[in-house]
């Protein structure tokens, strides 16, 4: 997992609480709509980020194998 796989990760985290907090949802299927909300802030990042860089955000690359390459 690259560095900015992990910001895009705590984007959605930090969406997704933040959006808890204001809607307070009450069962699970209104916690489920509310994290699927804060995953979309993330993935639209993600698609941003994409098509102006050109290449793909998300790698198959683990932290194990981060540190072999370094």
């Amino acid at each position: 997992m690259t560095n900015l796989e992990l910001v895009l990760n705590m984007l959605a985290e930090a969406s997704t609480t933040d959006l808890s907090q204001k809607k307070q949802p009450k069962t699970f299927d209104q916690n489920v709509k509310v994290a699927k909300e804060g995953g979309s802030v993330a993935a639209a990042a993600r698609k941003q980020l994409e098509a102006k860089g050109g290449s793909k955000v998300v790698s198959s690359l683990n932290a194990k194998k981060l540190k072999q390459i370094k």
